[in-house]
């Protein structure tokens, strides 16, 4: 397999990625947080989702 077809899946999102890659937006992804839905790690003052998380819920399992 060459280098050039390989992608590096993210292990986090911040906030702003997240709407972007889910199409939802902040007040959204921080009711879905607040619910227990999503789950989340601060990391400094950083606020990351996890990537397994964000897709769990949008794959109905959350």
């Amino acid at each position: 397999m060459s280098t050039a077809n390989m992608t590096i899946e993210p292990l986090a999102y911040s906030i702003n990625e997240a709407c972007r890659v889910s199409s939802l937006g902040r007040t959204r992804l921080y009711q879905l947080i607040g619910e227990g839905r999503l789950e989340v790690r601060k990391i400094g003052k950083r606020t990351l989702i996890p990537a397994a998380s964000l897709r769990a819920l949008i794959g109905g399992q959350a």
